[in-house]
């Protein structure tokens, strides 16, 4: 295991980036490359800070405020009546713990929502409330769960922009070619364009 996921495996695994880095795994990355201090989890909190601080051997630090404040943590619930069927919410999850689908009503899987609250500026009708989580749901296995769907999400997304990519790339040369084909001087330009890149390569 290394230093990385151990101090992965500490932090509350949230993803709600008050922290300022996209998610729990880079900012345990940064702390571990000596770039970012142990103090920026608001979730995590003292307890949070104080896991870090004995794993480093570092002192303890007061949690920095610029990254937000202690607080308990909480879940979020859309109000049924008042969804509009956006999807922003849905998108700004990181953990896709909402679903629905365009224009029809949204909804919270209670037990895989992290209390990140990205949701709720997302809302353009707040019709997102937040509640107090359960006690049970802070524990390990839920941080472990949500990392996992975190990692899930990402690698979907990841995998969603390559394919939008290689489809606008295919597009493009669709439409170098015919123009190629009305144009000796760009055919001959393109094939030229083509030898280049395959010496390249």
């Amino acid at each position: 295991m290394t230093l990385a996921d151990r101090i992965d495996a500490l932090l509350p695994q949230t993803q709600c980036e008050q922290c300022g880095y996209h998610g729990c795994r880079p900012y345990a990355e940064a702390i571990a490359r000596g770039e970012a201090p142990i103090n920026r989890c608001p979730p995590g909190g003292v307890a949070g800070i104080a896991g870090l601080a004995a794993l480093l051997q570092q002192p303890v630090l007061p949690l920095d405020p610029a990254h937000g404040i202690e607080k308990p943590r909480m879940l979020a619930r859309v109000v049924e009546a008042d969804c509009i069927g956006c999807t922003k919410c849905i998108q700004a999850c990181p953990v896709d713990a909402i679903v629905g689908a365009a224009k029809l009503m949204h909804s919270v899987l209670v037990d895989d929502c992290t209390g990140c609250e990205l949701c709720v500026p997302a809302c353009p009708v707040d019709c997102i409330v937040l509640e107090p989580m359960p006690f049970e749901q802070i524990d390990n296995a839920h941080a472990d769960a949500a990392r996992r769907h975190f990692e899930r999400r990402e690698s979907r997304l990841q995998r969603q922009r390559a394919e939008r990519e290689a489809e606008l790339a295919a597009r493009k040369a669709a439409v170098d070619v015919a123009t190629a084909r009305v144009n000796p001087v760009l055919a001959a330009l393109a094939r030229a364009k083509a030898k280049q890149q395959e010496r390249n390569s």
